[in-house]
C-alpha cells in the first residue's frame, strides 16, 4: 500500500529574507515604542508616554519635576529634530580606583533638557547606580535611572529631566582594587567627584 504525504513546500531564501526583515522591523518598533519607555525611561517617539509606559521612578526616589516629553518650539508645534543651545560642548573624563568594599560617585552638573553621551568601564565587576538629584536636594531626594548588582561597564545617552547633578555611584564588592574610567560628552557644566 502506497501512501503519499502532501507536505507544503519549504519557504525560499527570498521569502525567508522578507520574513526576517519584517520581524526585525517589528522588533525595532516594539523596542522603541514599548521597551525603552517602560524599562529605561527613554521615550524617543513620545508614544510610550501616550500609552502610559513611562518608567516609574526608582525605589526611594523623590518626585522630581519631569521634563516634558515634547518640547514646545517657537511655532508652538512639537520638538524639532535640532535643539539649539548656547552652551559649550564638553568632553570630560575621570578615573577612580575603589578598594574592596569602597564606594564613590562621579557626577555631572547639567540643566534640564540638556544632553550628554556617556561610557564607563571597570577592570572588574562593580555595583552600579545611575541617579540624579536637584541642586540643594534634601537627604534621600533623588531619582534612580539605572541600577545593577554587578557590571563592568555601561554606556548610553542621557537627557536631564531637571536642573541638578546626575551621575553614578559604584561600589567594589570584590576583594581586589577596581579602577573605573568615565567619559562624558555633551552639554554638562562640569564632571566632578562630590565631596
Amino acid at each position: 500500500m502506497n501512501t503519499t504525504h502532501d507536505n507544503p513546500p519549504l519557504p525560499t531564501l527570498p521569502q525567508l529574507g522578507k520574513a526576517t526583515g519584517f520581524a526585525a522591523l517589528a522588533a525595532a518598533a516594539i523596542l522603541t515604542v514599548a521597551v525603552l519607555p517602560a524599562e529605561y525611561g527613554i521615550d524617543p517617539t513620545g508614544v510610550g508616554a501616550l500609552l502610559g509606559l513611562k518608567k516609574a521612578q526608582g525605589a526611594g526616589a523623590s518626585a522630581a519635576p519631569a521634563a516634558p516629553d515634547v518640547l514646545p518650539t517657537a511655532s508652538g508645534k512639537g520638538a524639532e529634530p535640532v535643539e539649539k543651545t548656547d552652551l559649550q560642548l564638553r568632553n570630560d573624563a575621570m578615573s577612580i580606583t575603589l578598594q574592596p568594599g569602597e564606594g564613590a560617585e562621579i557626577k555631572a552638573s547639567i540643566k534640564q533638557g540638556q544632553h550628554f553621551v556617556f561610557s564607563w568601564d571597570a577592570d572588574g565587576p562593580v555595583k552600579a547606580d545611575m541617579h540624579g538629584e536637584p541642586y540643594n536636594a534634601k537627604p534621600n531626594e533623588f531619582t534612580t535611572y539605572w541600577k545593577v548588582a554587578q557590571q563592568s561597564g555601561g554606556k548610553g545617552a542621557f537627557t536631564a529631566p531637571f536642573d541638578g547633578i546626575h551621575g553614578w555611584f559604584w561600589r567594589n564588592k570584590g576583594d581586589k582594587p577596581v579602577t573605573i574610567h568615565v567619559k562624558v560628552s555633551g552639554f554638562q557644566e562640569k564632571l566632578y567627584r562630590p565631596s
